[in-house]
């Protein structure tokens, strides 16, 4: 069993910038991929990004693509997803997921069985 737990996220204005945390406790998840989605209201949880076992892979979704880069220091058994130029249709609850296979590395959500509680990131006009 792993717990996964986000921080980082909050309230900023159109153009900054937030870096969110995913800290793993329970087991080590150094040997999986790990994602971050997000969930806007009324809309179906998305990828954002994802990075393999080891940091050599690493997949971004084209809304976001050239302004998050995902990270991972697996002694730290912490994922990091750094956000730059935030625009208001980011506003979302970000969620960070280990995937379900050893070394493996997919992107759809239904590969992916443990979540985190989900961090809530707004982005002012």
């Amino acid at each position: 069993q792993v717990l996964l737990v986000e921080s980082g996220g909050g309230l900023v204005p159109a153009g900054g910038s937030l870096r969110l945390s995913c800290a793993a406790s329970g087991r080590s998840f150094s040997d999986y991929a790990v994602g971050w989605f997000r969930q806007a209201p009324g809309r179906e949880r998305v990828i954002v990004a994802a990075i393999s076992w080891n940091g050599g892979s690493t997949y971004y979704a084209e809304s976001m693509k050239d302004r998050v880069t995902i990270s991972r220091i697996n002694s730290k058994n912490t994922v990091y997803l750094q956000m730059n130029s935030l625009k208001p249709e980011d506003t979302a609850v970000y969620y960070c997921a280990v995937h379900d296979n050893y070394r493996a590395f997919g992107l759809d959500k239904s590969e992916y069985s443990y979540w985190g509680q989900g961090i809530q990131v707004t982005v002012s006009s």
